[in-house]
């Protein structure tokens, strides 16, 4: 009877704490759900991929044509000013009085191929002095075709065509490898929980038994059933008992606390776990694994991002250690008229070509020693690349190992609890009848706990395995398919 009311007010009790709090039920999978759409990291996740996608979106934007206005609506002097008089053979200082205004309306195409940018644009002028003599005049470009590039110069145009749909690339399968490293984080939450729980209602099972047992000892201690020392033995594990459930209730609680601050559920919410079903037994290849992350992982893409911008800044140092030669050219027409209306008839043809050059004659070195050094670094991004596929490598294959392996430790841990369970109860039952000793009983404790610790690691590690080949392959090896289906229903903004 003192038993049960103990059990009983240790429910109470849990009752009470929980009373103001909101209990729910969750799966592994609920629990992936509710992070992938709700936790900080998610939100994270997700605003760095559309940083990444703006920054796509400006790659394209320019390279398509461009309309700019460039405008001075008015621009005022007055002021004095040096001027050369002709007639007297001197500089004088005139005061001047002036209006101008002006607009430029240009269409330009940058050119990937040429790195140069062609352009049309039209313009117009308006000038007006103030003073003894009144003088307007308009000024037009009506069109104006031009060209100007850098004949041997570095072409950025190039290289960001190279390497900007690669980062976007990247970044999108960068965004599915978070979503698995989130689900990855969230099983050993959840199975954190899910150990401590299975603590904790052991150990207020223990409490009741091991009052029971003692119970029993000082009726068997009465009539010289059992020694003092043991009966002392059967007290001992009364106090170890409650001291083993205040330490798994405080794990209980550490361990609640990170799944919901993780899952951003309210602080007072608390969890009530399922653990899942014994998972459907399958092999994974090793040779599948590494050919999928070959085509997926992220890091395989960033190795050829690292690779192409350090080629790129070997040609940018290489061409700014030689000679350079711009050119532009343009065509159109151009009139000058007192009315606006006459600065629009008979233009005359204006012609523009400009070759300019850049001759490097001594600078001690400078840009041949940068040249060496990009040079140098894309040496070791290379050997640094290779370094890191190896490990890469051999980190999938020996994740495949462990999960192939995890499969038949969960069925053992499974067996080995249940057996556990039996033997425990079996003890129980033999030492109340006085057919077993206390060290058989403790040890049949001992049993029972390990195995439930082992079975839930078991399954824990199963699924970490699982989540982590996925996460390293972006593959689904049980529907086998990428995981590159689940983007346009990750992604909310396009």
């Amino acid at each position: 009877m003192i038993n049960k009311i103990k059990i009983l007010l240790i429910i109470s009790l849990c009752f009470l704490t929980q009373a103001n709090a909101q209990v729910i039920n969750l799966t592994l999978d609920k629990s992936i759900e509710i992070a992938l759409s709700s936790s900080l990291q998610a939100f994270r996740e997700q605003n760095m991929y559309m940083a990444s996608y703006w920054q796509y979106r400006l790659f394209k934007a320019e390279r398509l044509p461009s309309l700019n206005l460039r405008a001075t609506p008015m621009q005022y002097y007055r002021d004095f000013t040096r001027r050369y008089d002709s007639q007297q053979n001197i500089d004088i200082y005139r005061r001047q009085q002036s209006l101008y205004s002006s607009a430029n309306l240009a269409l330009t195409q940058n050119l990937d191929i040429t790195g140069g940018t062609f352009f049309i644009d039209s313009e117009l002028g308006f000038m007006r002095n103030f003073g003894e003599s009144t003088f307007s005049q308009f000024s037009t470009i009506p069109i104006r075709i031009g060209y100007s590039q850098s004949l041997f110069g570095f072409n950025r145009f190039k290289w960001e065509k190279r390497v900007e749909p690669l980062k976007y690339e990247r970044a999108k399968k960068q965004f599915i490898y978070s979503q698995e490293a989130i689900s990855e984080t969230v099983i050993a939450y959840f199975f954190d929980l899910a150990m401590a729980q299975a603590e904790y209602n052991m150990a207020v099972e223990n409490i009741a038994s091991a009052d029971t047992l003692y119970a029993i000892g000082q009726e068997r201690f009465k009539i010289a059933g059992i020694s003092q020392s043991d009966l002392m033995t059967l007290r001992l594990d009364v106090i170890n008992s409650q001291n083993s459930f205040k330490n798994a209730e405080m794990s209980l609680n550490r361990s609640m606390f990170n799944l919901v601050s993780y899952l951003n559920l309210d602080e007072a919410t608390k969890i009530e776990l399922t653990l899942p079903n014994k998972p459907t037994a399958f092999l994974i290849d090793p040779e599948l694994a590494l050919q999928m992350a070959k085509d997926n992982n992220p890091d395989y893409l960033a190795h050829q991002q690292e690779l192409l911008e350090s080629e790129r800044e070997v040609e940018r140092t290489r061409r700014s250690s030689l000679f350079d030669a711009s050119f532009s050219a343009s065509i159109g027409f151009n009139q000058i008229a007192n009315q606006f209306d006459l600065a629009y008839r008979n233009p005359l043809q204006q012609d523009f070509v400009s070759i300019g050059l850049r001759v490097p004659i001594v600078d001690w070195g400078i840009r041949k020693g940068k040249a060496n050094m990009a040079q140098n670094n894309l040496n070791i991004v290379k050997t640094s690349i290779q370094q890191r596929e190896i490990s890469l490598t051999q980190n999938i294959r020996m994740t495949v190992a462990d999960f192939n392996v995890q499969q038949n430790l969960i069925a053992s841990a499974e067996e080995a609890l249940d057996l556990a369970a039996m033997v425990y109860t079996a003890t129980i039952q033999r030492f109340i009848i006085g057919q077993s000793d206390i060290n058989s009983l403790t040890l049949s404790l001992d049993r029972q706990k390990s195995a439930q610790r082992n079975y839930i690691n078991a399954l824990k590690n199963y699924w970490l395995s699982y989540y982590s080949l996925r996460k390293l392959t972006l593959y689904d090896f049980e529907s086998r398919q990428s995981l590159s289906y689940l983007f346009d229903n990750m992604v909310k903004y396009k």
